[in-house]
């Protein structure tokens, strides 16, 4: 077959993609073209951070509050913050953190945070903002071979590189002054970034702030609960369970088992919710939550909350929401990240429908909860289900 009929074939599969010209391979995807929706903001058109500068958490506290949010990260003995005040204009940070590349990510449509290594098959990539979206998370792309990623699950979903898997990496998005507690000697990404940004400001709130989703989303049927709120998802030897805000509300130091291992959830509503009012600081506070393992040193703790700090039964040393031992007989010791991702409901189950969603069983009642969903429709009660589908009308990302 002649090189120019080659190139014929494939220019229809190009044109498929909006905000071109790419130069994807797109004789190899996953998911239906179909599934992928403009932005609104061209590719590219949210610049990423490439070249990411950092100052001292004493610095930052110039311009970031305690309450304000981060996403925090460790590794190889280097602890980095990233405030969402800035990540919210970015979306993407290709860094360094200990010499290892990473990939920090926001997606504002969904709520959902993650940061993953940028080795994929013994090379290095860069990342960038696509311009699309698919179930209203973010879609990026690599800048060597082009191919499309999706944010919230970390797998190719089109080009050279389908059905790879980006491996995440320990992150928690906490109040800063957790940060500045567990790691007085980190540092924290500076405003400093190369582009004129209203760092503090937040442009999604006129967006967000009705609680519609803006994109069109795949999902078997309405949920019982508001598509919007935050779930925490956990994972264990291929199983997977979701924890409703609600629940995690009345049970912030919740402890349970997945697939026979044991962890515990650590909840909070101390921080301010980034994607809430116009400037940041006059936000409502949210939810901020982290996940373990109980077992240290050989030993299962068991964990209480009392006056807004978190203890353990066994010692009552006294740990914070990233799971470090501030004060008390295992003071300098942390407890390990146990699997977990946090999304708004809707965009997870868009993905992975199958997941089960533990919601409270009722006031007042202290067992922990119960499974609300999967349901089928016919399960729901009418005033318990949520408008479905999204608004039909066009939607685009805030100018950036």
């Amino acid at each position: 077959m002649s090189r120019l009929l080659v190139a014929f074939l494939i220019l229809p599969a190009f044109a498929q993609l909006p905000g071109g010209p790419w130069h994807t391979d797109l004789s190899k995807h996953s998911v239906p073209f179909a599934d992928l929706v403009p932005s609104g903001a061209a590719r590219d058109g949210i610049p990423s951070i490439d070249a990411p500068k950092f100052v001292t958490p004493a610095d930052a506290s110039a311009w970031l509050a305690g309450d304000q949010p981060v996403l925090a990260a460790s590794l190889n003995g280097h602890a980095r913050a990233y405030p969402i005040q800035i990540l919210i204009w970015h979306l993407i940070v290709n860094d360094q953190i200990g010499g290892a590349p990473v990939l920090v990510t926001l997606s504002a449509l969904c709520n959902s945070a993650a940061v993953y290594s940028r080795n994929i098959n013994g090379s290095t990539y860069l990342f960038s903002f696509s311009g699309l979206v698919r179930n209203s998370n973010l879609v990026l792309y690599d800048r060597q071979t082009e191919s499309l990623w999706q944010q919230l699950t970390g797998d190719a979903i089109a080009g050279s590189l389908t059905n790879s898997q980006l491996t995440r990496l320990n992150s928690a998005i906490v109040p800063f002054r957790v940060f500045l507690e567990t790691y007085p000697n980190g540092k924290v990404l500076s405003r400093d970034t190369g582009f004129r940004r209203a760092y503090g400001r937040n442009p999604y709130s006129k967006f967000l702030s009705s609680g519609q989703i803006l994109f069109p989303v795949s999902l078997p049927g309405p949920l019982p609960f508001p598509s919007t709120d935050p779930i925490v998802v956990v994972e264990a030897k291929g199983a997977t369970r979701a924890y409703s805000a609600s629940l995690l509300a009345g049970h912030p130091a919740l402890a349970d088992r997945l697939a026979g291992t044991p962890f515990v959830i650590f909840s909070s509503h101390s921080m301010l919710d980034p994607l809430d009012a116009p400037v940041i600081a006059n936000s409502r506070h949210t939810l901020a939550a982290a996940a373990f393992s109980p077992i240290l040193n050989g030993r299962t703790l068991t964990f209480y909350k009392h006056h807004g700090i978190f203890f353990d039964k066994q010692t009552h040393t006294r740990w914070n929401l990233l799971g470090h031992a501030t004060s008390g007989p295992l003071a300098g010791k942390h407890l390990e990240f146990f699997p977990y991702i946090i999304s708004d409901a809707f965009a997870w189950l868009a993905f992975y429908p199958d997941t089960p969603v533990m919601r409270p069983i009722g006031p007042g009642i202290p067992t922990a909860g119960e499974y609300i969903w999967p349901l089928s429709d016919a399960d729901l009660p009418p005033s318990s289900r949520a408008a479905w589908p999204p608004p039909s009308s066009p939607a685009t990302m805030p100018p950036q």
